[in-house]
């Protein structure tokens, strides 16, 4: 079974910068490394809702579906937890509502906003790839661990 994952670009356009989350060291993988709010699907969930939801609970900022657009897909053959592969759908939003705080400390060592010219090398791949693409109207899929 491939999991459905849904992952959040936070931009301030005025101000040049994204959301980014720093991977602790109890994460379950790519600990230490940079992130974009990120998580899976639930059963019966949609992946709007997805979305909306990992970004309140990683970082307490709300947004609505509605202004949520899809700007990237990333589909691995195969990762941690999820040996038949992911999907992930990347949104971005301008429009968000609360204040950025690191809602799982457990899991984050630290969420915060980062300028989009200097961002992070230490970065998971496909969310990095997400993002570099956006930003620059790049390419809208990444595949990894293809033949």
């Amino acid at each position: 079974m491939t999991f459905l994952v849904a992952a959040v670009i936070v931009h301030d356009r005025d101000a040049g910068r994204v959301v980014l989350l720093q991977r602790g060291e109890n994460a379950r993988f790519a600990r230490g490394r940079w992130d974009l709010p990120v998580g899976k699907r639930e059963p019966g969930e949609p992946i709007t809702r997805t979305a909306v939801r990992e970004l309140y609970e990683e970082t307490g900022l709300t947004v609505k579906p509605e202004a949520l657009e899809v700007v990237h897909l990333v589909h691995a053959a195969q990762g941690v937890g999820a040996p038949d592969g992911f999907l992930t759908v990347v949104f971005a939003t301008r429009e968000w509502t609360g204040e950025l705080e690191n809602r799982e400390p457990h899991k984050h060592a630290q969420v915060r906003w980062t300028d989009t010219n200097s961002l992070p090398e230490d970065f998971v791949e496909g969310t990095a790839a997400a993002l570099h693409g956006y930003l620059a109207d790049g390419p809208g899929v990444s595949l990894y661990g293809w033949d």
